[in-house]
């Protein structure tokens, strides 16, 4: 009977303290409430958010986050939908407040940088989100086959270096008339190009932005080299061979400038997309053709080079009832002559190091 007795008195106990508390911290009590409410208007939008209804999504972020303002995984979805709908400033509040209710959220910074710097123009502010992100020091944990937060840790520095760079070099475009302001920027973007690539080493765009970079600064030699190594990692990008083909002509190495023009060409052609790019290949191309054909040497390997690409073409050549047919051989054939810089042993007798300092030798062999 007592253990009955003590039992029941400390749930009576219990009972009280809570009725007393709720009317000592009613405030208290209030919030709580509202942040259940708020969490589930918040399900709610993630709900339709999944069903792209996106106006409703909008409307039930809002509702919760009325409620429940702390909620930053909220004020981020709403801030990715307000960019749907191209409301850039209302996308920037939204990310504003999910950065204010955690400081680490490493996305929302992202995504605030990228708005700012490409829809705003605000490139200080989105210079100044990479720089927190690249500040940002997480807990790294390794567990064996479990868990590993280091690669997605090292990734989101490099990010944020890539565009950081996009940022300064963005800057740098808007100061026609301030040559020094203009260069100060453009070596503030080759700088987190350069951090950038250390950390994305097979990235594309991480790359051609360096290349780009180098190639707007003058540096011609490691524009060469860092296009070569773009090309490599990404040979089916117009991007690349085009801006190497403008480099080599203007270093007057019509020959391989051409090389890479054709390969911009055939890809830019096999693609729908913006018929100017297409316009611009061939202007260039029929330039640097033009300087070619001056003189009996020029026409001459212009023969012999076309003699030689119809040949070696061939050789992959499948035929099916008369028509030429796509196969892995002739693919392949493909893929590697697109992953052959032209201009590469230009580059590398100016200089025996790559872009970022290695023996090409080595570079080369890896």
């Amino acid at each position: 009977m007592a253990k009955v007795f003590f039992r029941r008195l400390f749930k009576f106990i219990l009972i009280v303290a809570f009725i007393a508390s709720v009317f000592v911290y009613p405030k208290w009590y209030e919030k709580q409430w509202h942040k259940v409410q708020g969490m589930y208007w918040v399900a709610q939008g993630d709900k339709y958010l999944r069903k792209t209804n996106f106006q409703k999504a909008i409307d039930l972020y809002k509702r919760g986050l009325e409620l429940y303002p702390e909620h930053y995984g909220a004020w981020f979805n709403l801030g990715n939908l307000y960019v749907a709908y191209e409301d850039y400033y209302s996308a920037i509040d939204a990310y504003s407040n999910a950065i204010k209710h955690n400081p680490n959220y490493v996305i929302a910074r992202m995504n605030y940088g990228i708005i700012s710097a490409e829809k705003l123009g605000d490139f200080d502010g989105a210079i100044a989100q990479y720089d927190k992100i690249i500040g940002i020091r997480r807990k790294l944990v390794y567990i064996p086959f479990v868990f590993n937060n280091l690669k997605s840790y090292k990734t989101n520095i490099g990010l944020a270096y890539y565009n950081k760079g996009v940022a300064y070099r963005q800057k740098s475009t808007y100061l026609d008339n301030k040559y020094t302001e203009k260069q100060a920027y453009l070596l503030q973007a080759i700088k987190s190009y350069e951090e950038a690539v250390k950390i994305l080493k097979n990235d594309y765009d991480a790359r051609y932005n360096l290349a780009l970079a180098y190639h707007l600064n003058g540096d011609f030699n490691l524009a060469g080299l860092t296009y070569c190594k773009a090309i490599k990692l990404a040979p089916l990008n117009y991007e690349a061979h085009y801006n190497l083909a403008v480099l080599l002509s203007h270093l007057k190495y019509y020959k391989e400038a051409l090389k890479e023009l054709q390969k911009a060409n055939s890809i830019v052609r096999g693609e729908e997309g913006d018929t100017n790019q297409t316009r611009y290949v061939f202007d260039i191309m029929n330039d640097v053709t033009r300087k070619i054909l001056k003189d009996d040497e020029g026409r001459k390997y212009m023969s012999e080079e076309f003699s030689k690409e119809t040949e070696d073409s061939m050789k992959h050549v499948k035929y099916v009832n008369g028509k030429v047919v796509s196969s892995e051989e002739l693919d392949s054939a493909m893929y590697k002559d697109m992953q052959n810089c032209a201009g590469r042993s230009i580059f590398r007798n100016e200089d025996n190091l790559d872009e970022e300092g290695n023996s090409l030798e080595e570079t080369d062999n890896n």
